[in-house]
């Protein structure tokens, strides 16, 4: 099986779960790059030639940098994003997940002469479609990888719910299991519907029945709805030491 789901541990012990760039997302922003770098040319041909051997010589300069330094100056300073990787949501990254650094892009933008080879990028391509994690050579040699960019969710008002329902103990004590269970339900309470959520709460009537509701005012007619549910959040708050 093809799978593109790569888990790295950051050096602080997190596992991240990254999601690996294949062949095509990753040409089309090497195109899109390519057609901004190219229209920045064309339009200092028609402007610096004509300050003479002086202009030519500017131009001759832009163009090598634009060739070996585009790239890395925003991978560095853009979140490993050039704008071509920008419009396809895909970042430069080391391979432990953190933000790729001034050696891995310079040593991964040098080696694209290598990937270029023999013709057209032919063998970063080959490269790429050797490795499970769509790498090419550059990337192999610099210890990066390209990911798509992982989107920070708006926060709801079911994931509010979680941290601003008032913590209240159980009513008598629970086994790790229930404990975890409870826990668990709290962290995925975005992925249930409100009336899914409290089916589910009801399930543990034994600890829900008897506690208060709290009073935010932000928050009461959601709770009022939804009372099994806000309890047993408060419960899930207790056991996770929000106090």
């Amino acid at each position: 099986m093809l799978d593109t789901i790569k888990t790295a541990e950051t050096p602080e012990g997190v596992a991240l779960k990254l999601t690996c760039v294949g062949f095509y997302a990753r040409s089309i922003a090497w195109m899109l790059d390519a057609l901004i770098q190219g229209v920045i040319i064309i339009l200092l041909l028609f402007i610096l030639p004509q300050l003479g051997d002086f202009g030519m010589g500017l131009l001759f300069i832009v163009m090598f940098f634009l060739h070996w330094l585009y790239p890395v100056f925003f991978e560095i300073y853009s979140q490993g994003q050039t704008p071509g990787k920008k419009v396809m949501k895909i970042q430069v990254l080391l391979i432990d997940g953190t933000m790729v650094n001034w050696g891995a892009s310079l040593l991964r933008n040098l080696l694209r002469t290598v990937d270029f080879l023999p013709f057209f990028y032919a063998l970063g391509v080959v490269t790429m479609l050797l490795s499970k994690d769509f790498r090419r050579l550059g990337d192999l040699v610099a210890n990066t990888i390209v990911v798509y960019k992982r989107e920070l969710k708006e926060v709801s008002l079911l994931e509010q719910r979680v941290t601003e329902a008032e913590a209240h103990a159980p009513g008598f004590v629970l086994s790790a299991r229930e404990q975890q269970t409870i826990i668990n339900y709290a962290e995925r309470l975005n992925d249930f519907s409100p009336e899914r959520a409290e089916e589910l709460a009801l399930l543990a009537i034994p600890l829900v029945k008897d506690l208060p509701v709290q009073s935010n005012h932000l928050l009461q007619q959601e709770q009022a709805d939804n009372p099994a549910s806000e309890r047993l959040l408060g419960i899930a708050n207790y056991l996770m030491g929000r106090r």
